[in-house]
């Protein structure tokens, strides 16, 4: 009998503490609907954190709509022409969302017989797909405050609103634009300018695992470019390759992942499937691939094979006949070539030093239309003095060996030297 009574009287307690959070909560909707808001917060903060209503849909509800009503009533002013407070607009719009999402998942919860019956869902789902929009709005306003990690808040939220379970088989309500495409840029946007590369990695992926939709803001490739640099921030190097090698393979005309993967092998001494990474971006677009033909001729050049370097050289120039880094490099090769030359037959008799020197004067005599074209090159680009530095080092060079083989180019010496501030 004491056993049956104890039993009771806890049945009874635990039926008393129910009943008074009720109470509680029906005081926090009257404080609502009389527009006390802060006295709404205050009374069902204490019933979200009593373990006996923590798990009630109607009170998460509840927190939700104390937060969508901030919002609507100084939404409502702004409709009016009236002086709105945006952040208390926007302020109460992010408090609406995080309640309302758990109120729902609470209400897809089984009862005893295993019953799904939500309360909640059909006015939640009204309400965040009516305000759905504003989180752009509410993304623009904490951007232009410089609170980046806010805003890419309210940008998530807009993307994530229509893949809400509550949606599912409901989404054709939403307009899922090229605007929608550009407000997920947004919020990875933001997130970077917070630096909090790890939201944005993840973002990131996500955005690269759903259907790109075309815009006029971004390209699909830019996000997998921001991803590898992304990775590359956070000393990710693993994932930094894997992304140049999915992004080589999706588009093999963009030079960011052809250029930087390709880098990637050099730097780390993969030099044979550099080149064929070269190869295969060549393919793709020849008609661009001026700079990576002179890369694969340095390589070749590296291992000692200047006859194969020399002949990737002149196709560069086949391709595109400006292309400055193989003028550059393939002057280079035949000054090289001429030095050698001369330096191994300084102690040969007089007579085989005339033959070698006719050798000499033929490598510098092809090297210096290339150098300068390079020269001419650049200066209709504009490039700056430092930039044309080095033409005019290599020019100085083979204008004074050809004067000194009997090919009097004083004149071009004296102007080369001027300009590079030259005086004996």
């Amino acid at each position: 009998m004491r056993k049956l009574l104890f039993l009771t009287m806890i049945a009874l307690l635990s039926a008393g503490t129910i009943s008074a959070q009720s109470g509680v909560l029906r005081n926090a909707q009257r404080a609502l609907n009389s527009n006390d808001l802060n006295e709404a917060r205050t009374l069902i903060q204490q019933v979200i954190a009593h373990p006996e209503t923590a798990d009630s849909p109607a009170a998460w509800k509840l927190k939700g709509d104390i937060g969508n009503k901030a919002f609507d009533n100084e939404r409502t002013k702004e409709m009016l022409g009236q002086q709105a407070n945006q952040k208390v607009m926007f302020d109460g719009l992010f408090e609406s969302y995080a309640p309302y999402i758990k109120a729902d998942s609470l209400g897809e919860l089984p009862d005893a017989r295993g019953r799904v019956r939500n309360p909640v869902r059909r006015d939640i789902s009204g309400i965040l797909r009516a305000n759905h929009p504003f989180y752009i709005n509410g993304g623009i306003f904490y951007n232009d405050q410089g609170n980046y990690s806010k805003a890419a808040d309210f940008f998530e939220i807009y993307w994530n609103i229509p893949t809400l379970p509550m949606f599912e088989g409901a989404r054709e309500g939403f307009v899922l634009d090229s605007t929608y495409q550009t407000i997920k840029y947004y919020a990875i946007i933001t997130t970077l300018q917070a630096e909090d590369h790890r939201r944005a990695v993840a973002m990131l992926n996500r955005i690269a695992n759903e259907p790109f939709i075309e815009n006029s803001v971004f390209t699909e490739s830019d996000v997998y470019e921001l991803l590898a640099s992304t990775y590359l921030q956070i000393g990710d190097s693993a994932r930094y390759l894997e992304v140049l090698q999915t992004g080589v393979t999706k588009f093999p005309t963009n030079e960011f992942f052809v250029k930087n993967l390709i880098n990637e092998f050099i730097m780390s001494g993969q030099t044979e499937k550099a080149m064929n990474y070269i190869d295969q971006a060549i393919a793709a677009a020849p008609s661009g691939a001026c700079d990576l033909i002179s890369v694969k001729g340095a390589l070749l050049a590296e291992s000692g094979d200047m006859e194969s370097a020399i002949r990737e050289y002149r196709r560069a120039l086949t391709l595109d006949a400006n292309c400055e880094r193989a003028l550059e490099a393939l002057a280079r090769q035949y000054i090289v070539q001429a030095q050698d030359l001369r330096e191994s037959t300084m102690m040969l008799p007089r007579a085989e030093q005339v033959a070698s020197d006719a050798k000499v004067l033929e490598l510098y005599q092809t090297a210096l239309p290339l150098l300068e074209t390079l020269e001419r090159t650049q200066k209709n680009r504009n490039a700056t003095d430092s930039e044309l530095n080095d033409a005019w080092m290599l020019l100085r060079n083979v204008y004074h060996n050809l004067s000194m083989l009997g090919v009097d180019k004083s004149a071009q010496l004296d102007a080369i030297e001027r300009q590079l501030n030259i005086t004996e």
